[in-house]
């Protein structure tokens, strides 16, 4: 693979694993936690055959510049590293919404017993 495929590949991956990520925020905010789950474990795998792409580029390059650094590489660089972060965060607020839906029913089903007690 030359290094423009190789970039691509990053680049592609990358920018798959950050719309599963939206997706996945997208459906939890619906409350359609099972395919938020789904769309984030998807986009750990997008993020990690970058992560094993970049991993084949830099044991190539062996510390020693031997694969040249281009704009389309520190993109695809910068690309995978805020995808990441995205899918970091979008896992924490998957976690938020899951919380808050847990005592949204906790209190509706309280509110609910409460309307059925005589006073």
């Amino acid at each position: 693979m030359d290094q423009e495929q190789v970039v691509m590949e990053i680049i592609v991956n990358a920018g798959e694993a950050r719309s599963l990520c939206f997706e996945a925020l997208q459906q939890a905010r619906k409350g359609e936690f099972e395919i938020a789950r789904e769309n984030i474990k998807r986009s750990r795998e997008c993020i990690n055959k970058a992560h094993l792409t970049q991993t084949q580029l830099i044991e190539l390059d062996q510390g020693e510049g031997k694969v040249p650094m281009t704009l389309v590489m520190v993109h695809a660089q910068d690309h995978l590293m805020t995808t990441i972060v995205v899918q970091e965060l979008a896992t924490e607020m998957l976690e938020v919404h899951l919380k808050l839906d847990s005592q949204q029913r906790e209190h509706d089903a309280l509110v609910s017993k409460l309307q059925t007690v005589d006073v």
